[in-house]
């Protein structure tokens, strides 16, 4: 999602307020919840335009916005003063680690919430950055003597590295286990027949094949074909690739659990003579792969390559594919152009989620495809998936809902046993699929599929 934080407005009634207490008559831990809960409370009076919020706290319930039949109504109920502190010093990401550990409830659903802040951020633009500015020093150093060590935190440090487990994506993913976006038609209702119509069993494997296919043809495949692939996952696209257009593959992992379950996967299919599965860096591909591949396909792998590293990737791309007659075919998450920066800030998808990645923007691939090959790589074709990924988070969503328990996860991660842990845990994922969910349908964020083929190539066979 975003790069940065909700930042707050400042406001005067804020501090005006805030200074009327007295580190003499409160505790510091007192005093510096009153001032950021009287800020962000100032904050939301104007902040909030479209849509209605209700906050429910120790110290009474607060409106905002303008209630209207139909509008999206969300219910907030602080459980833990944290909150404030999480809010005022860290923004969505402060929000995000109060849903987690159960500082904070929204009764109405996380959906609304996440849809309430993206439609009112213009609002929420520069806020309270001025406040937080002129008091940080004192009040970072209070939070970190509050926060800092706690049992909650250190369960959120915990849940950052609960991800590795097999057992745990075998829950919410289709057959396949394809962890990208699936592409929906009317066969399965669109990309809200799920909301119109229902769910219906198999939707999810028919979207994920579908995608698989779509990719594949893009990249013109034909039986004997060798395809190099960055980022395996769990041998879905490869074992498509072998089994339905009679390719040769070699993919690439950093993940031991993803590899030994593709080949097992692929052990299965009965594939292991037309599938290698590399324990192997991108950046350290083999003399031999030098020309040696007739199509290279990456299926939302590019969001972990880093912004620096974009003309590499290219230039071993190109440096691997044949010099005529071959394809590229890339998707990944990524930022409208406006938002694209090489830099972002932690934020709760790099903090717990996918440590250290980066959104690229359509622009700066086809950028980095040009310079790392030298230009010779011709654009194809641009494809914005983003409308079918709400579906697609949706129902992961439900699947994990339906099929993660306890006794599964505990096996790969016995921490887990502990309820709350557990319990975090989950929000955890929960409030992933919303939080990207409602990025994806506010156009906050993107999904782009771009497709490359060598200078000189004929795009379709036309005469």
């Amino acid at each position: 999602m975003s790069s940065s934080c909700i930042n707050f407005p400042a406001s005067s009634s804020a501090l005006k307020t805030a200074s009327r207490f007295s580190l003499h008559s409160l505790s510091p831990r007192s005093w510096t919840v009153s001032f950021a809960r009287t800020s962000i409370l100032a904050v939301l009076d104007s902040a909030i335009t479209i849509g209605h919020l209700t906050i429910s706290e120790s110290e009474g319930t607060h409106y905002y916005g303008k209630y209207q039949k139909g509008c999206n109504d969300v219910h907030l109920n602080v459980i833990n003063d944290a909150f404030w502190l999480r809010i005022l010093m860290s923004g969505d990401l402060g929000f995000s680690e109060a849903y987690m550990i159960g500082d904070v409830e929204v009764s109405t659903g996380l959906k609304g919430a996440m849809h309430l802040w993206l439609e009112n951020e213009s609002g929420m633009a520069d806020t309270l950055s001025s406040t937080v500015a002129k008091v940080s020093s004192a009040i970072s150093g209070l939070y970190n003597s509050f926060l800092g060590q706690t049992r909650s935190q250190a369960r959120l440090n915990a849940i950052a590295s609960y991800d590795q487990s097999n057992e745990l994506f075998k829950s919410f993913l289709s057959k396949e286990m394809m962890y990208s976006c699936a592409l929906w038609t009317e066969a399965e209702g669109g990309v809200r027949g799920d909301l119109e119509v229902g769910p219906t069993p198999g939707d999810l494997e028919a979207a994920q094949r579908r995608k698989i296919h779509h990719v594949l043809r893009a990249a013109r495949v034909r039986p004997g074909h060798r395809i190099l692939e960055f980022g395996s996952g769990w041998g879905g696209l490869a074992i498509e690739a072998a089994r339905s257009f009679g390719c040769e593959v070699d993919t690439l992992t950093l993940s031991k659990e993803q590899k030994s379950l593709a080949e097992e996967r692929i052990k299965e299919a009965g594939l292991e003579g037309h599938i290698r599965v590399h324990l192997l860096d991108y950046r350290d591909i083999p003399a031999e792969f030098e020309k040696a591949f007739d199509a290279f396909v990456s299926i939302e792998m590019l969001e972990h390559v880093g912004a620096k590293h974009y003309n590499t990737y290219f230039k071993l791309v190109d440096f691997a594919l044949k010099s005529r007659d071959a394809t590229v075919v890339v998707t990944s998450s990524t930022f409208p152009e406006s938002r694209f920066s090489g830099y972002q800030a932690e934020d709760f998808m790099r903090k717990y989620m996918w440590p250290n990645s980066c959104l690229p923007s359509a622009t700066a691939l086809i950028t980095a495809a040009q310079t790392g090959s030298q230009g010779r790589f011709t654009l194809e074709g641009v494809e914005n998936h983003a409308a079918h990924y709400p579906r697609t988070l949706r129902e992961w969503g439900r699947r994990l809902e339906a099929n993660l328990t306890q006794d599964v996860i505990v096996k790969d991660y016995p921490a887990l046993r502990d309820i709350d842990e557990y319990a975090a845990f989950k929000r955890k994922w929960e409030y992933l699929f919303a939080y990207a969910g409602a990025g994806f349908a506010e156009g906050y964020i993107t999904c782009h599929m771009l497709t490359f083929i060598r200078q000189n190539d004929s795009p379709v066979r036309c005469d």
